[in-house]
């Protein structure tokens, strides 16, 4: 199931990668006005979470939760928000944004609100350094 796995090439150009976990490519977005991970499980084909065995759903719910207390402790973020769209990128995958009151598109969704303000390669090292010990 995971021999042929690949990112879609959009998640690929906007995202490094943090860590593979035991089902999914945990990869952070590059867009420094939110600290927002990806994870995309390793099944080729899967484009809806029911996609996904028992099991599977199982890891992935947990990934989802590892990933959001993570990503709340090493932000104090007042919310997390948890979504999985893919109305542009098939490939399933679910977003985890750390969000607080005055971000760039608080209280709304980050989707489609502005353009992406890549990290400076320096800022994005130390992210994810600080990722990988969060998670």
């Amino acid at each position: 199931m995971t021999a042929g796995f690949s990112l879609h090439p959009r998640l690929a150009a906007d995202t490094i990668f943090v860590a593979d976990w035991v089902l999914s490519r945990v990869v952070a977005m590059n867009d420094a006005r939110y600290p927002w991970l990806i994870l995309v499980p390793r099944r080729d084909g899967a484009t809806e979470i029911f996609d996904l065995d028992a099991e599977d759903c199982r890891t992935m719910i947990e990934e989802i939760a590892r990933a959001s207390h993570g990503l709340k402790t090493l932000t104090a973020a007042v919310k997390i928000n948890v979504g999985a769209l893919g109305n542009l990128v098939p490939q399933l995958h679910v977003h985890i944004v750390a969000r607080n009151p005055g971000d760039a598109a608080w209280p709304g969704p980050v989707w489609g609100q502005g353009m992406a303000q890549a990290y400076r390669p320096d800022a994005l090292d130390a992210f994810v350094r600080q990722l990988v010990n969060a998670l």
